[in-house]
């Protein structure tokens, strides 16, 4: 079933070499024994004044650091950088002094991006934040760091900067090192995630996504399944290559497996599902010009699920994991999906096409009703740039999900307030079930407001009755600069899958 494709990019489109994500090393020793250059220390706001967290005992011996905040107004407050110039015969150059806020997960994450923004072109920076509270702020904190580091380019000239290289985390001892690998796998994943909704459309087609996951599936060991065209029209994926049709380059389904080293027999499995429509003119419904510039985004969901699988041996994922990416381009031809088109899902379910721009629900239902016939999981999670709709309502940082198992819902929630990627559960209102009629198929593709809601309607039917989340991250497509966010799509759902995927059993209560 694997299909082997010529590269579908010419030579001339070649990507440049990309900036990397930076390295974090633990040192038990304080930053004045590391000979650096640059050290970043942590401001914590007290009651009364402010507070330098560790590291600042040694080096206020030399440095009137309190002073020197005091001077520039500084309040403490989570990534606020205030820069320390150093001068004499050492190596050290220059102490950066970053508030932490309240610590709170999201204060150390804002310092780590703080910290990264303010080392971009060094070569090391060595910072006691985590410190203060490793358990709270080491995760955290790398993320922060990693992705406020990101940066993807085509320029002739090379990059216009690179993150630091290194990071040492000083004052942390190797009692932290699996903790850190865990952090530097979640954070990296949030990376790759960014880099493949950004890769321009010229490159990325549903062929060269094929590609990326047969070359991670190799790089991490997991099993890598291909269909081409020709399959998904043999075995009934109607909504796929229906979308697919009209475009040059032909539409995939990647099918990516992932087992625990002591997987059994009983090991549950979960399926994750992921949109990929490598880039949306909105079919024959035709986007307007200033809607059709960042649809090379429209993979997200797919781009997320194949981070996420590329990073489940690292986090030591307890559970076995599949994970689907219904890849197309809506494209517009002769050739292309037609509004009063009926379509003929997997399984035999069918869909009248009344909006050509309501195609990542055609594809993502193919994918979810071959998931429920075979592989017949635990739990089904499907990830898709789905609705405007959504992000009207909860914007460019925040992603709204739907959920039919509450177990299913509260693991998704608690990942989330700890990953630092905001879900607000939705209602999946049966009240609008009604919408869904066609008069001629089972149900209608665009079925009008709640936009998001009834969208979530329409992928229920594909569930099989198997416990189901449906992420909408129409966030993951916006252009965000913010926080741990550099400029860039978001990425979202990467860390959110993550967390909830390194749980020591994340389908307790699921199904029950």
């Amino acid at each position: 079933m694997t299909t082997t494709l010529p590269s579908p990019a010419l030579p001339s489109q070649a990507l440049p070499s990309q900036v990397r994500p930076p390295t974090f090393t633990l040192s038990p020793l304080g930053p004045e024994s590391l000979d650096a250059e640059i050290i970043a220390l942590p401001v914590i706001p007290g009651e009364d004044a402010l507070v330098i967290g560790p590291g600042a005992a040694d080096l206020g011996e030399d440095h009137d650091l309190l002073g020197h905040l005091e001077f520039e107004g500084a309040t403490g407050s989570a990534g606020e950088v205030t820069t320390y110039a150093v001068t004499g015969s050492g190596a050290l150059r220059r102490i950066l002094l970053i508030g932490v806020g309240a610590q709170r997960c999201d204060d150390f994450r804002r310092a780590g991006a703080a910290l990264a923004r303010a080392v971009r072109d060094r070569s090391e920076v060595v910072t006691t934040i985590p410190a203060v509270d490793p358990e709270v702020g080491l995760e955290p904190f790398v993320a922060g760091a990693t992705l406020g580091s990101f940066l993807f380019h085509w320029r002739s000239e090379g990059a216009p900067w690179t993150p630091v290289e290194t990071i040492t985390l000083a004052d942390l001892g190797d009692d932290q090192a699996a903790a850190l690998d865990r952090a530097q796998a979640i954070a990296r994943a949030g990376w790759r995630a960014r880099f493949f909704a950004t890769v321009p459309s010229n490159l990325k087609n549903p062929g060269w996504l094929a590609e990326q996951a047969t070359a991670l599936g190799a790089e991490t060991g997991l099993k890598v399944t291909v269909w081409g065209e020709e399959q998904l029209a043999a075995e009934g994926f109607g909504g796929i290559v229906a979308v697919g049709q009209g475009s040059a380059t032909p539409p995939r389904l990647i099918r990516l497996d992932y087992a625990p080293r002591k997987a059994g027999r009983r090991t549950p499995t979960v399926v994750l599902v992921g949109k990929g429509i490598t880039f949306d003119t909105g079919g024959l419904n035709i986007k307007p010009g200033d809607g059709m510039i960042n649809m090379k985004r429209d993979m997200t969901g797919g781009a997320v699920v194949l981070a996420v699988m590329s990073a489940l041996a690292e986090i030591g994922c307890p559970v076995k994991v599949v994970g689907l990416i219904a890849a197309a381009e809506n494209a517009i031809s002769g050739s292309a999906l037609r509004p009063g088109d009926v379509v003929t899902h997997y399984g035999g379910r069918t869909s009248e096409v009344t909006n050509t721009d309501a195609e990542g629900r055609l594809v993502l239902a193919d994918a979810m009703a071959y998931a429920v016939d075979k592989i017949k999981p635990a739990a089904l999670v499907d990830i898709a740039t789905l609705t405007g709709a959504m992000r009207v309502a909860l914007g460019q940082t925040m992603a709204g999900y739907f959920a039919d198992d509450d177990a299913l819902s509260t693991q998704l929630k608690e990942a989330s307030e700890r990953s630092g990627e905001t879900l607000w559960r939705m209602p999946l209102a049966a009240d609008y079930e009604e919408k869904l009629a066609s008069k001629v198929a089972d149900a209608d593709n665009a079925p009008g407001g709640p936009g998001a809601i009834t969208a979530a309607l329409f992928l229920h039917h594909f569930t099989g009755g198997i416990p189901w989340a449906h992420l909408d991250v129409a966030c993951g497509d916006a252009y965000a600069d913010v926080h741990e966010l550099t400029p860039g799509p978001t990425g979202f759902g990467a860390r959110v899958l993550l967390t909830w995927l390194a749980g020591a059993d994340p389908l307790a209560g699921v199904g029950s």
